[in-house]
């Protein structure tokens, strides 16, 4: 049996949150020699990352994965996690509201 450690970076589509979970990997074949692989985090056992993961900052479920170790070849993805504030005036229509008959 093989043991591997694993980091996987996260991003949420709805707050672009950015993030990584590490995992430990085993891998092994079963008797009719097929690869196996078991994800654990903290010893208990996982699905696979992007089956469920869910953003720990809105809870929100439409994440995407990166490649193992992109966030440290690109860190400005960590810094656009954080989207720019949005002036309040910006959200009000231009458009004045129909009276209520």
């Amino acid at each position: 049996m093989e043991e591997q450690r694993k980091s996987v970076p996260f991003e949420c589509r709805g707050c672009w949150h950015v993030w990584e979970e590490d995992y430990l990997v085993r891998s092994a074949d079963d008797r009719h020699g097929n690869e196996r692989q078991v994800w654990l985090v903290a010893g208990v056992r996982v699905p696979p990352p992007s089956t469920y993961a869910v953003c720990p900052q809105c809870g929100g479920g439409q994440i995407t994965t990166f490649p193992e170790g992109y966030l440290a070849r690109h860190p400005e993805a960590r810094l656009a996690a954080t989207p720019a504030a949005i002036a309040e005036a910006a959200l009000l229509s231009p458009v004045p509201p129909r009276p209520i008959v």
